[in-house]
Formats: C-alpha cells, sequence, structure tokens
C-alpha cells in the first residue's frame, strides 16, 4: 500500500492498513464516500476473476480484507479527493477469524450512506470438487477431512451472507471469459440502471438454476419436441416459437406474468435490490423455455429494464 497520514496498524493475517485520526471521519463528505462491492461466494467458485475483471475496469480492489477494516477502507477512499471512487473488497473463509465482524461492518456502512453490494459466486459441489482436484489444493475447510466436507462447512458459513447477495453468479457451468462477460454486463456501464435482468431458460431434467431468484415452468405448454418437423429446431425458431404462442393460454401467460413482474420490479426498486434472475423452464430447456425467455426479455427491455437473455441448457441434449 501507498503510506498515507496519519498511523498504519497491523491486522492479523500481516496486512498493514493506514488509519487516519478519529477527527478525520467528521470531514469527510457525503459526495466523496466511494462506491463499494463485496465479492464473497464459494471457494473455487471464481472470486479471484470477478474480482480481476472489476479491477480491469478501474475499481480499487483488496483482496482477503478482515470485515472489520472494511468501513477504515471506505474512509480511506473518501480521503483521497476523488481518486479512488469505487471499491471492491474480496471477503472469503480465508479471514474465518475475522468474518463473523462483517453484519457489523455492513450496518456501519448503512448508517454512513455508502452504497454497497454484495456479489456471492455460487458453483455446484460437483465442480467445486473438480475444480479443487485439477489443481491438487485442498479446500481451505476441510481440515483433515475430505473436499466436499470443507464445501459443506463453507456452505453453512456462508448461508447468511448469500441470502443477502444483491447478485448471485452461478459459475458451474461457466468458464473464465463466460463469468467476465456476465461481470462486464452488470459493472461496465457507467450509468448505473434501476434494475438489470437476467432472464434464463433451462430444462428441468438439468435441475433448477441455484443463482434463479424467480421460476416460471412453461411445461403446461405442449411440447414442440412431439412435433416432428420442430423437433431439430430450438425457440429462437420463428415456427417454434409461432407453435408455443399459439397454443391456449400462451399469450394470456405472457401477457400477465408481464405484469406481476411490472409490480415485483417496483417492490425491487423500493428495497434497493439492482439485479433479478428470472429462469424460465421446460422438460428440456431447448423449445419452450426458450421461447418464452425471448418474449419475456423483449417485454421487460421495452418496459426499461436491461435485460440479458440466456439459454442455459440449448444444445446440451
Amino acid at each position: 500500500m501507498n503510506e498515507h497520514d496519519g498511523r498504519t496498524e497491523q491486522t492479523g493475517d500481516g496486512a498493514q492498513v493506514s488509519t487516519g485520526t478519529p477527527n478525520d471521519k467528521a470531514q469527510v463528505p457525503d459526495a466523496a464516500i466511494p462506491e463499494l462491492v463485496i465479492i464473497s461466494g464459494m471457494s473455487g467458485a471464481g472470486r479471484s476473476t470477478a474480482a480481476k475483471c472489476l479491477e480491469d475496469l478501474g475499481w480499487f480492489v483488496v483482496d482477503n480484507l478482515p470485515p472489520a477494516l472494511i468501513p477504515t477502507m471506505v474512509e480511506l477512499g473518501a480521503r483521497s479527493q476523488g481518486n479512488v471512487a469505487r471499491i471492491a473488497v474480496v471477503v472469503d473463509v480465508r479471514g474465518r477469524r475475522f468474518f463473523d465482524n462483517l453484519r457489523e461492518s455492513l450496518a456501519d456502512l448503512e448508517t454512513k450512506n455508502v452504497t454497497r453490494r454484495i456479489v456471492f459466486l455460487e458453483s455446484s459441489d460437483e465442480a467445486l470438487v473438480r475444480r479443487f482436484e485439477s489443481v491438487r489444493r485442498p479446500h481451505p475447510l476441510q481440515g483433515d477431512g475430505r473436499i466436499v466436507d470443507g464445501i459443506a462447512a463453507e456452505r453453512e458459513l456462508l448461508r447468511e451472507l448469500r441470502g443477502d447477495a444483491d447478485l448471485v453468479i452461478d459459475t458451474s457451468s461457466l468458464n473464465v471469459h463466460e463469468l467476465r462477460a456476465k461481470m462486464d454486463a452488470q459493472f461496465a456501464g457507467e450509468e448505473e440502471p434501476e434494475l438489470r435482468a437476467t432472464v434464463m431458460s433451462f430444462g428441468y431434467k438439468y435441475g433448477l438454476p441455484v443463482d434463479a431468484d424467480l421460476v416460471v415452468d412453461c411445461r403446461f405448454l405442449p411440447n414442440p419436441h412431439w412435433v416432428p418437423e420442430l423437433r431439430p429446431f430450438t425457440g429462437l425458431n420463428e415456427e417454434v416459437s409461432g407453435y408455443v404462442f399459439n397454443q391456449p393460454g400462451a399469450k394470456e401467460f405472457l401477457d400477465r406474468y408481464t405484469e406481476l413482474l411490472q409490480l415485483v420490479a417496483t417492490g425491487y426498486r423500493r428495497e434497493g435490490k439492482r439485479y433479478v434472475t428470472i429462469a424460465v423452464g421446460c422438460t428440456g430447456g431447448k423449445h419452450r423455455s426458450v421461447a418464452m425467455s425471448e418474449k419475456l426479455a423483449a417485454r421487460l427491455a421495452a418496459e426499461g429494464v436491461e435485460t440479458v437473455v440466456v439459454h442455459r441448457d440449448m444444445g446440451r441434449e
């Protein structure tokens, strides 16, 4: 770290963080308080990649900062005269001795009108085990047990934080470039939109998306899979989409669910939630869910919601 005016404190991990005098705190104007993103989640789920992406976008990134020192870091940024306007902090189980202080730090930030967001990186047990085995490293919490024991312990430790997250990203089937694309989509814009939505089609036979906020089931509609001339195509095909929306109840469902989402979006904005993932499912994630996702995303975009469409299982069969 660069030298700052004031004293220097050493954390339990050996990191040194400069702090000012108590009188400095009262001199920081609200307009100078930097924006804050807290990156957390499962070990092996891509926290380092997410942090690197924000660093490339111009954020000041601090890895493995004890949660108790997050307010101090924000105050240092506020005293930088605008040179540090956006701070990203990686919090994980390596600092588990300090993890209990996170909720207290978040409450402290709220009293100081700090704009903060929590990004939580999630992944399936199978994907995490595969990643740890590929690099031949133990899970930081497995101790004398197995990798799966460490993963289970970490999930329990992070359960409450995951529930408080503003953005949950499931990286089970994502590569590094796809994760960076997701982070870019959320943070690269110069102006922060009121609400961003990801509409994700999926197949129930492959499991529910773990990062879904809302789940829509399209299996009440006839399946184009059983129409021989439509079976090879996907819901992106005009003939398949036309077939789906010519079925009884399809258009009515789209209309009414769009109205429901307008009500939900208003509540999300009121509560300060900026991100929502809407999962639209059918049996295989190829026909009905894809067609419905495309139409639903278009409706949301028309309502001023910045929308990204992801077809998780299309082409998987």
